[in-house]
């Protein structure tokens, strides 16, 4: 499933999101998402590009979702909304509008970088 290794920043808040950040580009990378692990680690996270909504059925663990705009010409995305500790398998965030692409963090990242929507986001990913 993991396709690149990266970093995600809030550029406003000077903050890191995950620093060890992967994508999950594929239609089957999006599909499985973080199913059928245990957790996921401090300081690590799933980048979901193009994406505006997301499912919990089959998680065995709670994350926070930040989703964010299309990037703009210097790379930057926008914050469109954020939602924390959205449970497994109860927890659904339909479609956002504007949104192009979800980082899944661990439960306590939004809360600990203050990102907030309107924030600058740099998603950098390495082959």
């Amino acid at each position: 499933m993991v396709e690149a290794r990266g970093i995600a920043r809030n550029l406003d808040r000077d903050t890191v999101l995950a620093a060890r950040l992967e994508t999950a580009g594929s239609f089957w990378g999006k599909l499985m998402g973080l199913m059928g692990r245990p957790g996921l680690p401090d300081g690590e996270g799933l980048w979901l590009p193009g994406g505006n909504g997301i499912h919990m059925m089959f998680m065995r663990f709670p994350i926070d979702a930040v989703f964010v705009t299309k990037a703009d010409r210097d790379g930057v995305r926008r914050v469109r909304s954020v939602h924390r500790g959205v449970r497994a398998w109860t927890g659904l965030i339909p479609l956002i509008t504007g949104a192009h692409g979800v980082l899944e963090l661990p439960v306590g990242v939004i809360d600990a970088t203050r990102t907030q929507a309107g924030d600058r986001v740099e998603i950098r990913e390495r082959g």
